[in-house]
């Protein structure tokens, strides 16, 4: 069957891509709400157990992870580690968030940063893992207002109830979870994911100040304003449909967003980091990617850019970028 034809490019000239300021303003309140969320979800203890799996792969161990979320509430991971990994010499560790839907799945879907000498943990995504691609393990126990199906409109008349408050809460306690493992190197831990799992590890970047890396590949909840006015596709689409409905509302909506927008998040990044954009991008707009990457804070920033290819962006070219590029901020 013959493949269909690509997207025409439909965002921004890419020259004008490169200088892109996103209208989405932050919220007078960002650093003490963010500050406050986190000093709230500390109250619990992480409690991160690590309990080994029987399987049949000679070269990785494999650990199911519990430690404690949002809330307190429990949430699930793998820990995959060279077989020969020994505590007295520890390890460089990456850090994986799951994109949009997905879970943590299953550990032989893992293999690729263990096998280059990394601890590599994966973080499953509450609520989420029935898309149909990746199983997740990991309820999300809180309810919310009325809200369009998926994720992105769940609580957000309120960023107190928003769900992306707890997605973020569980992203930043993956990393002290992962820092708390004898075989890892607490100083050299970067932060990655693709789609949400981009905008995840960029939101780690600018709320955990002492990461080694941050590889946001075509990242996801950046920009909102922009994003939800230019595609028609999902999940961006959910919150149109949402305001659909609730005529009137997108003043209180957008409001509750700029608390989870990665632009401002990025502002505040100091790690290294890595972005990747796809010119033919039409869920996560590559206009909505740079407004990230044109304020990241940290002096060290670069960005990979796919001209023809939609939001499979680099895909396993883009990984073998990673692989070169973490090999200077996690082996020195």
């Amino acid at each position: 069957m013959e493949e269909e034809p690509p997207v025409p490019q439909f965002d921004l000239p890419l020259d004008e891509l490169r200088s892109y300021r996103s209208r989405s303003v932050e919220p007078d309140d960002f650093g003490a709400f963010w500050e406050k969320t986190l000093h709230e979800a500390r109250q619990h203890e992480l409690d991160a157990r690590f309990d080994e799996v029987s399987l049949p792969l000679t070269g990785v161990r494999v650990l199911d992870v519990t430690y404690a979320g949002f809330g307190g509430h429990p949430v699930k991971g793998w820990l995959v580690v060279p077989a020969g990994a020994e505590p007295g010499e520890p390890l460089p560790a990456v850090v994986e968030y799951i994109g949009y839907g997905g879970g943590r799945g299953l550990p032989h879907m893992h293999l690729l940063w263990a096998t280059a000498g990394y601890a590599h943990f994966v973080m499953d995504t509450r609520g989420q893992g029935s898309a149909g691609w990746a199983q997740g393990d990991t309820p999300d126990p809180v309810g919310s207002a009325p809200a369009h199906p998926g994720f992105m409109t769940r609580g957000i008349e309120d960023p107190h109830e928003y769900y992306y408050r707890r997605l973020y809460v569980d992203a930043v306690r993956a990393v002290e979870a992962v820092r708390s493992h004898p075989l890892v190197d607490a100083s050299r831990v970067a932060a990655l994911g693709v789609s949400q799992g981009g905008g995840l590890a960029l939101a780690v970047g600018g709320l955990v100040p002492d990461l080694a890396a941050v590889a946001a590949d075509v990242p996801f909840l950046c920009d909102f304003p922009r994003a939800t006015t230019l595609t028609d596709r999902l999940p961006y689409q959910e919150i149109a449909l949402y305001l659909k409905a609730r005529r009137g509302g997108q003043e209180r909506v957008f409001q509750t967003l700029s608390y989870f927008d990665c632009v401002h998040f990025a502002a505040r990044g100091r790690a290294p980091a890595l972005f990747s954009a796809a010119l033919e991008d039409q869920t996560c707009p590559p206009s909505t990617v740079f407004a990230a990457h044109n304020v990241y804070a940290g002096s060290e920033r670069s960005m990979e850019v796919y001209s023809f290819n939609d939001h499979e962006g680099g895909g396993p070219y883009q990984q073998a970028v990673q692989l070169r590029w973490l090999q200077g901020y996690l082996r020195s």
